[in-house]
């Protein structure tokens, strides 16, 4: 058994088995055919997501809005940045069939390559956190999203860190927020190094390069106009009803507690940050850890229109917890209800019904890491500085097999 689990936690079999997955879940999509995806509507194809931001690309080039329907091109609106649009011409360029499995295979292999990256970890627990993480990446993959590369650029700027690498922990870093603005809270990472000018240096280069990067393609008055229509977009993308796989639908069906968002917010990145006033702890490796895990769930669990295919970057960061710490009964029952809730939840293990009834209203799948988090919250604050950690008995015990 020990020899199987070293043999399937390779990099290079990893490598192979994610590539494998990203050209399986791009054939799926390519392969089925047009159809409607609300009724009256007309057919589109099952890589709509894709098909959004290739398109994005030439109404980019072509000087047109990004940021209004198209629907005879596709449904729903693309809500990415403008310098998003422009990058992604590398794909757009491309026949589908190519382009497709590209995309997904630079969102398998971006979040592959930060793990295997991460410092102190053995290569098996490295290989399982992959390997577990598989369901939800293929979620993810399977709607064309950028969950996989949002996952693997934060992950990457933390181990660019560890690295003292911090020119290119920024670039990874501005990537991820020029992609989904929620990226931004990777920045957080940056109060456990010391030079803080230099860093804020190295983040205003990036927000400037890319902020501009779409000057290469039209005039400074057109740009102005787009990041104003995008903001305009962005701001009344925030339904009062809407809720999501969060802690926003949580409180509501589990408790009927509906304060107003924001509060809500709020209050989480208070808890989120309280950790980082045991400035003692910055030095310990095990403690920026646990905080990279926290960080991974936090965006996802207090981001009100979190889906499905959006728990990759949540469930990496439970699995980077287990796979470090402790494995105490209550750290496997939460691992436990992890993998069924959240990874499995979407599958056919559990019934259409009882998915439709009991799983999505109930906001079951989001659940688990809501208490994973707090768990690494509450592990954090109790940190001491000197304390022996897990992570280097884990590392060992791996290591010996």
């Amino acid at each position: 058994m020990h020899k199987f689990i070293k043999w399937i936690t390779r990099f290079r079999f990893i490598v192979v088995l994610f590539l494998v997955l990203a050209v399986g879940a791009s054939i799926q999509a390519l392969l089925l055919p047009l159809a409607p995806i609300k009724e009256g509507l007309q057919d589109y194809t099952a890589y709509n997501n894709y098909i959004i931001f290739k398109q994005s690309f030439y109404h980019l080039i072509n000087g047109m809005d990004l940021y209004i329907p198209y629907p005879v091109e596709h449904w729903d609106l693309f809500k990415y940045s403008p310098s998003f649009s422009l990058i992604f011409g590398f794909f757009a360029v491309l026949p589908d069939t190519i382009g497709l499995v590209f995309w997904n295979a630079l969102n398998a292999l971006i979040l592959v390559l930060a793990i295997y990256y991460l410092p102190k970890l053995t290569i098996q627990q490295k290989g399982l956190i992959l390997l577990v993480c598989i369901p939800e990446l293929m979620t993810s993959m399977q709607n064309e999203q950028s969950n996989g590369l949002m996952a693997g650029l934060i992950i990457l700027a933390f181990c660019l860190c560890e690295r003292n690498n911090f020119f290119m922990a920024a670039f990874c870093l501005m990537i991820s927020v020029y992609i989904k603005l929620f990226g931004v809270v990777g920045f957080s990472l940056f109060l456990f190094y010391p030079q803080k000018l230099r860093l804020g240096l190295y983040t205003l280069f990036w927000g400037l390069i890319f902020l501009l990067l779409p000057l290469s393609v039209m005039n400074p008055v057109r740009l102005i106009n787009l990041y104003e229509s995008w903001l305009h977009l962005l701001a009344s993308d925030q339904p009062p009803t809407a809720y999501g796989y969060s802690v926003f639908g949580w409180l509501k069906m589990w408790f009927h507690f509906q304060p107003d968002r924001i509060w809500i917010l709020i209050t989480g990145a208070l808890i989120f940050l309280l950790p980082f006033t045991k400035i003692k702890m910055y030095r310990d490796f095990n403690f920026r850890l646990l905080a990279l895990s926290s960080l991974l769930i936090w965006i996802v669990i207090f981001n009100h229109m979190a889906e499905s295919p959006t728990f990759i970057i949540a469930m990496t960061g439970v699995l980077i917890w287990f796979f470090t710490r402790k494995p105490t009964i209550v750290n496997i029952s939460l691992f436990a209800l992890a993998l069924i809730l959240t990874s499995l939840s979407a599958t056919d293990i559990f019934p259409h019904d009882f998915r439709k009834q009991i799983i999505k209203p109930y906001v079951l799948k989001a659940f688990p890491c809501i208490v994973v988090w707090i768990k690494i919250v509450i592990d954090m604050m109790l940190a001491k500085k000197g304390m022996k950690w897990p992570l280097s008995e884990r590392t060992s015990q791996l290591s010996a097999t």
